[in-house]
Formats: C-alpha cells, sequence, structure tokens
C-alpha cells in the first residue's frame, strides 16, 4: 500500500517498522534537513534502505569495525567536511554525502583506513554500527547452511560449464531473496 498524506493514507512509526528497520528509519530521515517536510512513502523508504546497503556494502569485507567517533582526526579532508556541513545548521544530508564520497573511495581502494573512517563517522549520526555481513544477509529466507549448499552445487556447476545449472541456482536462490556477489577471493551473499 502506498502512504500518501494526499489519498488519506495513515500510518504510524509502527507501521513503518514492520517494513522496515530502524536503521533504515533513522537513515531515512537523516537525509532530510530538519527543517524540512518528510515524504515518507514506499519509494523513498525503499530509497533509503537500498542507499543505507550501499554504505554496508562498502564497509563488507573490511577491518575498520572497531573505531568510535572520539578517535576521529577531524583534519583529515572527509571529517572536516562531514564536520563543516554538521556546523552549517545541523546539515545532515551534507554529511550524508560526506559518507557516500568515502564508500565511493573505499569501494575503489578497498582502503581500510577509509573503511575506519566511514564507520566512525556514521558512528556520529548512529549509523554504520551492524557488522556489515550481518545487516546485508539480515532477512534472507533460508539459513546459512543452505545458502552455502547452493552456493556450492553453483561452484561446482560452473566448474564442470554447466552454465545453465548455475543460472538456475543462481535464480532460484534470488527468487528466495539472496543476492549472489562473485568475486576474485570467491561468492559472497546479500539479501535481496
Amino acid at each position: 500500500e502506498k502512504m500518501s498524506k494526499s489519498l488519506g493514507n495513515f500510518f504510524t512509526i509502527r507501521d513503518v517498522l514492520a517494513r522496515y528497520d530502524g536503521e533504515t528509519l533513522r537513515f531515512f530521515m537523516l537525509r532530510t534537513h530538519y527543517r524540512s517536510p518528510f515524504n515518507f512513502s514506499d519509494a523513498n523508504l525503499d530509497d533509503a534502505r537500498n542507499a543505507l546497503r550501499r554504505l554496508y556494502g562498502a564497509l563488507n569485507g573490511l577491518p575498520g569495525n572497531e573505531l568510535s567517533s572520539a578517535s576521529i582526526d577531524w583534519s583529515d579532508d572527509a571529517p572536516a567536511r562531514f564536520k563543516a556541513a554538521m556546523d552549517d545548521d545541523f546539515n545532515t544530508p551534507g554529511a550524508v554525502a560526506v559518507l557516500f564520497d568515502l564508500a565511493t573511495e573505499v569501494n575503489r581502494s578497498r582502503d581500510a583506513t577509509l573503511a575506519t573512517q566511514l564507520r566512525g563517522l556514521g558512528a556520529v549520526l548512529g549509523l554504520l554500527q551492524q557488522d556489515p555481513t550481518v545487516y546485508l544477509q539480515g532477512g534472507a529466507r533460508l539459513d546459512e547452511a543452505a545458502i552455502a549448499g547452493q552456493i556450492a552445487a553453483r561452484a561446482a556447476a560452473k566448474a564442470a560449464k554447466n552454465f545453465a545449472e548455475a543460472d538456475r541456482i543462481r535464480n532460484e536462490l534470488l527468487a528466495q531473496g539472496v543476492v549472489l556477489k562473485d568475486s576474485a577471493g570467491g561468492t559472497i551473499w546479500e539479501r535481496a
């Protein structure tokens, strides 16, 4: 059901949290300046969830989960820009933009120091404090052992050059809420 003020639909935070995790809701709200109205809609909340997953995706597989905001070097480029945004009338959308700049750089370089910085700046906003793999895999409808078994079966099919079977397994997992990501290090999965 679409949430629309013009259609007279009414919903509570409890309704939203039944469909979206609390961190997604927080992230959605941080992307809007506090002086602006929130536009709650399925599309906007879905976009927030996908954007937050991109930030967690940048952190996935990298160290740097132990940093607290107290140990950030605020003279570094990204922290300085983050602080300037927050000092500018609590401009959380500007601060979030810095997180995305950092995530882009982390994805490009796989630099653990930048990942640590991203995690620490996220902490200032109450974001990115979950284990990235746990966050990205949350909500999958299969258990980890079943998924691992399917990934192994797909790898065997690919090794045997049975690409139709490998594709079938990938599509079957996708239908059950599991996205496979292949890399040189092997195959990892996330919830769809």
